[in-house]
């Protein structure tokens, strides 16, 4: 486990950010799209009218965020199996430069998460999600969804929360 936070080099259009997420997608993948107006939910299929302004796709790897400026995407990579392609490290010290297995400047923690019930007054609407995915369904062969903290070894800081899911054991 080699956990890396980057972001992409350049600004992607609507066509190279669909083709990220279907290149950085591996099995079982998710996406959560928000609009000014409305949210996807967790779906597992992109949809139709993807791009949306703001989204993310995440798997058991890593998370994917974009975010629309002007007519271009910026794209941030939450990941926990190394570097990935076309992505700068957010790190700039130099004692972390190299981001090698043994003096990585992040580490990772992962706990189930947990959807409200629908009954849940605080919510104006219940967050549409796989019932696969709830932690509390006791199906033992599907993904269930977690999240992944991504904590600054030197301050023990967490900067980010990612969703992922947690494969069964096999």
């Amino acid at each position: 486990m080699n956990p890396f936070v980057g972001v992409c080099q350049d600004l992607l259009t609507e066509t190279e950010l669909r083709e990220l997420v279907e290149q950085l997608a591996t099995a079982p993948s998710y996406y959560f799209l928000r609009w000014s107006h409305q949210v996807s939910g967790i779906v597992d299929k992109l949809p139709d009218d993807f791009p949306s302004p703001e989204g993310q796709m995440f798997n058991c790897d890593r998370e994917l965020r974009w975010k629309c400026q002007n007519d271009r995407y910026s794209v941030l990579v939450l990941s926990n199996t190394g570097e990935v392609p076309g992505f700068k490290s957010i790190i700039d010290d130099p004692e972390y430069a190299s981001e090698s297995e043994d003096k990585s400047y992040w580490k990772t923690e992962q706990r189930p998460a947990y959807g409200y019930s629908t009954t849940e007054t605080r919510f104006p609407r219940s967050l549409i999600y796989p019932q696969s995915l709830d932690v509390s369904n006791s199906v033992s062969n599907q993904p269930k969804l977690a999240q992944r903290y991504f904590i600054a070894q030197p301050t023990a800081t967490v900067h980010f929360v990612a969703l992922t899911v947690e494969l069964p054991n096999s």
